[in-house]
C-alpha cells in the first residue's frame, strides 16, 4: 500500500469515512472511547454519525491501558481489563471503601469526611485525589466505575476479568487491526500499553495466517478484515481531542505533519480537537463560551475556510442539544463546552 492507501483504510476502519452504527458499536470498534474530557466522547461519536440520545449512561468510564480514562462498551470491559491485571489482593483500606459503597457513599467528599479522624490530610489527598486515588486500583479490578460519563461519583460494577492476559489478547489483537490496520505491531503495543515479555507475545499471534500483513518503507504493517469498499478520504475532516486517528499510533507523521504537532499536542499531553485536509491535520476548532472556533495554521481556500466553520457550527449545534438532554436528565455537566 502507498502511505495515502494506508491513510484511506485506516479512516475507513475508524469510522472517519462512514457512519457508525451507534455508541456502543463505536466504543466496541474502537476498543474504547478516550475521555480525559467527556466532550471528547461527544464530539468523537457525533463526527462518526452515532446517535448520542442517553449518552451519558451508556458506556462505563474507567481506567484502562496507558492509565487513561475511556468510555468501554459494558461487554467489552473484562476483557480490556485484563491486559494489565493486579494481582496483589485487596488492601484493608480498599475493603472498607468498597463496604462503604455498599452503604451507599460515593463521592469522594463524603469519604474524605468519614476518614478524617483516622488519617492525615496528606494521606487522604493521596486517596481521593481527583485524578483517581484508591479508585483507580478498584477499578482496574472491575470493580468500580465512574456513575456515567459526566459524574465524579463512582458506583459499584461487576466487571472482574474472567480470562487471563494471554487468553484475551489474540482476540482484542485482531480487533485492533480491524479498526486501526494498517498499523505495526509497535502501534498495538504502544495501543494496549504492553511492554516486554507481553509484546513479545504479539509476535506469536500474528504468525497466524488470518492476519494481513505487507512492507512499507523498513516497516511491516498488518491489518485484518475486508479491504474493499472503501470509500475515499475526505476533503475535510474534523477530528475530536484525543482523536484515534492521531492518538493510537507511534508514528503520526503520515496524519499530524511535524511542524505542527505542538500546535496540536500540548506539553501537558492533552490533544486538541483538530482539522483534517484530505487527511493531513491542517488547523485545530473548539467550542468555548458555546462558540465555534476554527484556527487554520496557514491561509485555507475560502472555500474550505468556509466548510470548516459549517461543520463546526453544526457540532456546536449538536452539542448544546446533548448538553440539553443532559440538563432533563440531571445535573447538567459543567464545563461541557
Amino acid at each position: 500500500m502507498t502511505e495515502e492507501e494506508i491513510l484511506r483504510r485506516r479512516m475507513h476502519g475508524l469510522y472517519l469515512s462512514r457512519p457508525c452504527d451507534g455508541l456502543s458499536a463505536l466504543a466496541h470498534a474502537l476498543l474504547g472511547m478516550h475521555c480525559w474530557f467527556h466532550r471528547n466522547v461527544v464530539f468523537s461519536a457525533l463526527i462518526r454519525g452515532a446517535e448520542l440520545s442517553g449518552w451519558k449512561a451508556e458506556l462505563t468510564k474507567t481506567w484502562l491501558y496507558r492509565g487513561t480514562l475511556h468510555g468501554v462498551s459494558d461487554p467489552d470491559l473484562p476483557d480490556l481489563l485484563a491486559l494489565h491485571p493486579l494481582e496483589e489482593p485487596l488492601s484493608e483500606f480498599e475493603r472498607e471503601v468498597l463496604r462503604y459503597m455498599e452503604d451507599g457513599v460515593f463521592s469522594r467528599r463524603e469519604f474524605r469526611q468519614l476518614f478524617a479522624d483516622r488519617f492525615d490530610e496528606s494521606f487522604l489527598a493521596r486517596a481521593f485525589s481527583p485524578w483517581g486515588g484508591v479508585f483507580v486500583g478498584l477499578a482496574r479490578r472491575g470493580l468500580v466505575a465512574f456513575r456515567d460519563m459526566t459524574s465524579r461519583d463512582f458506583d459499584l460494577i461487576s466487571a472482574e476479568p474472567t480470562q487471563t492476559r494471554d487468553a484475551v489478547l489474540p482476540g482484542l489483537l485482531r480487533r485492533y487491526f480491524s479498526s486501526y490496520g494498517p498499523a505495526t505491531l509497535a502501534d498495538a503495543a504502544w495501543f494496549f500499553g504492553l511492554a516486554n515479555d507481553a509484546a513479545q507475545k504479539l509476535h506469536e499471534i500474528v504468525s497466524e495466517d488470518d492476519f494481513l500483513r505487507f512492507q512499507h518503507g523498513k516497516c511491516t504493517y498488518y491489518l485484518c478484515g475486508d479491504n474493499r469498499a472503501m470509500a475515499d478520504i475526505p476533503e475535510i475532516t474534523l477530528l475530536s481531542g484525543f482523536d484515534p486517528l492521531i492518538v493510537s499510533y507511534i508514528d503520526r507523521s503520515a496524519v499530524l505533519p511535524a511542524e505542527y504537532k505542538h500546535n496540536v499536542i500540548l506539553k501537558s499531553g492533552i490533544c486538541l480537537p483538530t482539522i483534517a485536509i484530505h487527511g493531513r491535520i491542517a488547523g485545530v476548532w473548539n467550542i468555548k463560551q458555546d462558540r465555534p472556533m476554527v484556527e487554520f495554521f496557514v491561509k485555507q481556500p475560502k472555500r474550505l475556510e468556509n466548510a470548516a466553520y459549517d461543520l463546526v457550527e453544526s457540532m456546536c449545534w449538536q452539542t448544546r442539544r446533548c448538553l440539553a438532554s443532559s440538563c432533563q436528565m440531571g445535573n447538567a455537566p459543567k464545563g461541557f463546552f
